[in-house]
């Protein structure tokens, strides 16, 4: 009985496998229209994507020297205290240990901080070159009738990659 009940199945299955077999048939006629896009390249070389670099740099800028001075103040008091502590008292030397740890300690927060900010700005800012990329895509989807557009893909022939009349449309200021 079961084996006969698998059997039925396997014809079921079979019968609706021809069945979509056919009526997809008719849609095979048809070429499909298909181009990729490479985003890493538009977020690399756009001019929307060097402006947020640009924008980016400047808003970090003042904060990226802050830490810079306060690496090298933590590096000074590092080396001053390998050069004087053979000569220091304990309780100095102690001090200036931890002086030297508060220090090292504050650093390592506000980079953090930093870096935090700093990629919570830069996924923001190239989120918004990515929206008007994927405008521009749809636009020139819709303008050359393509059927399917392609953002990631293990390789794309340069027959259907249209980064650069995505770029050109995006430099142009085209949304």
């Amino acid at each position: 009985m079961m084996a006969s009940l698998q059997v039925s199945r396997f014809y079921a299955v079979l019968a609706l496998c021809g069945a979509a077999a056919a009526w997809a048939a008719p849609v095979h006629a048809q070429e499909a229209r298909i181009a990729a896009v490479n985003s890493e390249r538009i977020l690399r070389e756009s001019q929307p994507a060097k402006a947020a670099q640009s924008k980016l740099e400047q808003e970090f800028s003042k904060r990226d020297k802050e830490l810079q001075d306060l690496a090298n103040r933590v590096k000074s008091l590092a080396e001053k205290l390998d050069k004087d502590g053979p000569v220091l008292s304990e309780s100095e030397r102690a001090r200036r240990q931890r002086e030297l740890a508060d220090q090292d300690r504050e650093f390592q927060r506000k980079q953090r901080e930093f870096r935090e900010d700093l990629n919570q700005r830069r996924n923001e800012e190239l989120g918004l070159v990515l929206e008007r990329a994927n405008r521009a895509i749809r636009q020139i989807a819709e303008q050359r009738k393509y059927d399917l557009i392609v953002q990631e893909a293990v390789y794309v022939s340069p027959r259907i990659d249209i980064t650069d009349e995505v770029m050109k449309s995006l430099n142009a200021g085209g949304r």
